[in-house]
C-alpha cells in the first residue's frame, strides 16, 4: 500500500522532533543563556523554520522532485548540531540553531506534500502520520531512561540530533522515487500543461482560507508555551526531572485521535474541528497556570490529544482541500510558516521576557487569550465566508 511507504520517513522525522522539541531549550539553558535569550534563540529557530521551507518548497514544486531537497535539509541539521554545543556566543548559537531548524523543518511541508498527493482525495493522512507520533513517544521514553548517552548535557543532546538526522536521511533514500517525483509541466501534454498553469495562477487567498489560516495561527501561537517553555517550567519551577516522560505522555494521548481524525473530520467538518481544538488549547494553558503540580500537568498534557492529535490532521485536510496539487508544497509551507512558524516565533520572543519578568504561570495564563480569539474568529465570520475546495475533501460537516 502507498501509505506504508511513507511510514519510515515520518517515523524518523519525528525522532528529530523528539530530541529538538523538549531538549533544545535545555541545551541552550545549559550553555548559560537566560530565559529571555533562550526565547530569542527559539524565535530565531522559528524564523529559519519559516524561510527554509519557502525556499525548499518553491524549488521542489518547480522541479517536481522532492527527495533531494528533503535530504539536503537533513544534511544541514546533522552537520551543525555538534558545533552548537561547543561555541557559546549568542550570535554563533543563533546561526547554528537557524541552520538546524531550517534543515529539518524544510522536510515537513515537502513530506506532507508528496504524501497528500500520493494518497489522493480519500486518503487517510492520520493513519500515516500516527507512525510519527509513535516514534516520537518511543524515542522520548528511550531518551528518558537510557543510561548510555543521557540527554543531560549540550554535547549529548547535539550528538542525538546528528544521529537522528542521519537516520532520517536513510529513510528518505529508501523511499521509492515514483512517490517523491511529480510530473512537471514540461513533461505533460498540452492540455495538462494548460490546466496546470491555470491551477497555479488561481489564487488560494479566499476569505474562507484566510479565516481558517488565521484561526490555525492563533491556536499555534497560544500553544507555544506548552512546547518551548514547559521543559524549563518542569525543571526550574516544579523541580521535576521528567521532561521526556511528560512529553511522551502528550504524544501518546494524540495517537488515538490521529487514527480517528479522518472519520471525525468527515463527520463534523474541518472548521468546527479547528474551533473546538482552539478551545482545548485554552483549557490546557489554564490548567498549567491554575494547577502547577503533577496532577494538573498530567491532565493538561492529555489534552494534547485534541490540541495536536485532532488539530494537525484537520489543518492538513484544510490545506489540501484549498490548495491544488501543483501548489501543494507551497500550501503546506504556508501552514508551516504563517500558520505555525511566525506565531511560534512571536510566542517564543515574548514568552522569554514574560518568564523573566512575571513567571511561568503568568505566561500560561496570558497565552490563553490567543486561543480564545482563534476559536472566535471562524464563529464571528461564519455567515460571511463560504468554503472553497480544489478537491471533495470535507470543509463542512456531512
Amino acid at each position: 500500500m502507498v501509505r506504508m511507504q511513507f511510514i519510515p520517513a515520518y517515523a524518523t522525522l519525528n525522532i528529530i522532533y523528539a530530541i529538538v522539541v523538549p531538549y533544545l531549550p535545555l541545551l541552550m539553558r545549559s550553555l548559560g543563556y537566560s530565559a529571555a535569550v533562550v526565547g530569542i534563540l527559539l524565535a530565531v529557530a522559528e524564523g529559519a523554520g519559516i524561510l527554509g521551507p519557502f525556499l525548499f518548497g518553491k524549488m521542489a514544486d518547480r522541479s517536481g522532485k522532492y527527495k533531494g531537497y528533503i535530504i539536503l535539509g537533513y544534511i544541514m541539521t546533522a552537520s551543525v548540531a555538534l558545533p552548537l554545543a561547543f561555541f557559546v556566543h549568542p550570535l554563533i548559537s543563533a546561526v547554528f540553531i537557524a541552520l538546524i531548524s531550517c534543515g529539518y523543518r524544510s522536510a515537513v511541508p515537502l513530506l506532507d506534500a508528496i504524501t497528500t498527493i500520493n494518497i489522493g482525495e480519500k486518503g487517510n493522512y492520520g493513519r500515516i502520520r500516527v507512525s510519527g507520533s509513535i516514534s516520537f513517544v518511543c524515542f522520548l521514553l528511550f531518551l528518558q531512561w537510557n543510561r548510555v548517552l543521557r540527554p543531560n548535557s549540550p554535547l549529548n543532546i547535539a550528538i542525538w540530533i546528528s544521529i537522528a538526522a542521519l537516520v532520517a536521511i536513510v529513510a528518505v533514500i529508501i523511499l521509492p522515487s515514483r512517490y517523491t517525483n511529480r510530473q512537471t509541466v514540461s513533461e505533460n501534454s498540452k492540455n495538462t500543461n494548460a490546466a496546470t498553469k491555470s491551477a497555479q495562477k488561481k489564487s488560494i487567498w479566499t476569505p474562507y482560507f484566510i479565516v481558517g489560516l488565521a484561526s490555525i495561527a492563533l491556536s499555534r501561537l497560544a500553544l507555544t508555551p506548552s512546547h518551548s517553555f514547559l521543559p524549563l517550567f518542569l525543571v526550574e519551577y516544579m523541580n521535576w526531572d521528567a521532561v521526556g516522560v511528560v512529553s511522551a505522555l502528550a504524544a501518546i494521548s494524540e495517537i488515538p485521535f490521529m487514527l480517528l481524525s479522518h472519520r471525525m473530520i468527515r463527520r463534523f467538518g474541518v472548521m468546527p474541528i479547528l474551533v473546538f481544538t482552539s478551545l482545548m488549547v485554552a483549557l490546557r494553558l489554564a490548567l498549567y497556570a491554575i494547577f502547577p503540580f503533577k496532577a494538573g500537568i498530567i491532565t493538561a498534557q492529555l489534552l494534547h490529544s485534541f490540541c495536536f492529535g485532532l488539530f494537525h490532521p484537520a489543518a492538513i485536510t484544510f490545506i489540501s482541500a484549498n490548495v491544488s496539487p501543483e501548489q501543494r508544497s507551497y500550501g503546506m509551507t504556508l501552514y508551516l510558516s504563517l500558520g505555525t512558524g511566525i506565531p511560534v516565533l512571536i510566542g517564543n520572543f515574548i514568552g522569554g521576557f514574560i518568564v523573566d519578568f512575571a513567571g511561568y504561570r503568568t505566561l500560561f495564563g496570558f497565552f490563553t487569550i490567543f486561543a480564545v480569539i482563534g476559536a472566535l474568529i471562524p464563529v464571528i465570520f461564519r455567515s460571511r465566508i463560504k468554503p472553497t475546495s480544489t478537491t471533495p475533501l470535507p470543509c463542512q460537516p456531512e
